[in-house]
């Protein structure tokens, strides 16, 4: 056996045995859970957003609707005003979800910390 194939056998049987959990993986965990949650209500209400501009644009355009381009003008505003906000709303909504796993990561970094 050769050396490449001595790796590929090592890389593989490592790749089939059991994995610990440890107290670093779980804080990476918390910290993925308390930002997850904010960050796909603002790619979404984000999105949304673009969409709702985008509709807009067009009925001011006169591509669809073309009596009513007034109404084309609300909403691409409404739309826009949606995408200015969408940071300042994932800033709060973010802030709220590490105050609610705040007391979990704190004890888990200061035990990894002492340790």
């Amino acid at each position: 056996m050769n050396l490449n194939e001595k790796e590929y056998v090592e890389k593989v049987l490592h790749s089939y045995e059991e994995k610990k959990v440890t107290k670093l993986d779980e804080l990476r965990e918390l910290d993925k859970k308390a930002k997850k949650g904010p960050m796909i209500f603002t790619y979404l209400f984000g999105a949304i957003g673009a969409l709702i501009l985008g509709f807009g644009m067009c009925v001011a355009m006169k591509v669809i609707l073309a009596d009513l381009m007034w109404l084309g003008i609300v909403i691409g505003i409404i739309g826009i005003l949606m995408i200015c906000f969408n940071y300042f709303i994932y800033v709060k909504l973010l802030n709220r979800s590490k105050q609610k796993y705040a007391m979990q990561i704190k004890a888990l970094s200061d035990d990894l910390l002492n340790n």
